[in-house]
């Protein structure tokens, strides 16, 4: 899978970014998993067809595990898990995670 990873985190900034996943973005199903939701301005022609409009909302996954962040390039369907509309990111989408990456990290200092 495509991701960019932070690693090498301190205790103290794994929990800082934790703590600022949960106050601004959507929590998973599971703990240290959260959603970027996908404004409809940054979705491809794949999540846009007529086809799958009922497949959205669409987002990106945010993982926080013990020893690093994982920040997904799939894009993924809430109702759907297999379908033409879920696919890799687009460059327009990497930009929305790598602009929420560089707002995290100089939000939280991480120095990782």
């Amino acid at each position: 899978m495509r991701q960019f990873v932070i690693d090498e985190l301190s205790p103290m900034e794994l929990e800082n970014i934790d703590s600022w996943l949960k106050r601004n973005m959507q929590p998973g199903p599971m703990i240290g998993l959260y959603w970027l939701l996908l404004e409809e301005e940054h979705l491809d022609k794949a999540q846009l067809g007529e086809e799958h409009k009922e497949h959205g909302p669409w987002y990106m996954a945010v993982e926080v595990t013990r020893k690093d962040v994982r920040f997904e390039l799939l894009v993924r369907s809430k109702t759907n898990l297999h379908c033409t509309c879920i696919a890799q990111a687009s460059p327009k989408q990497r930009q929305v995670m790598l602009n929420l990456i560089d707002r995290l990290v100089e939000e939280e200092m991480i120095q990782a």
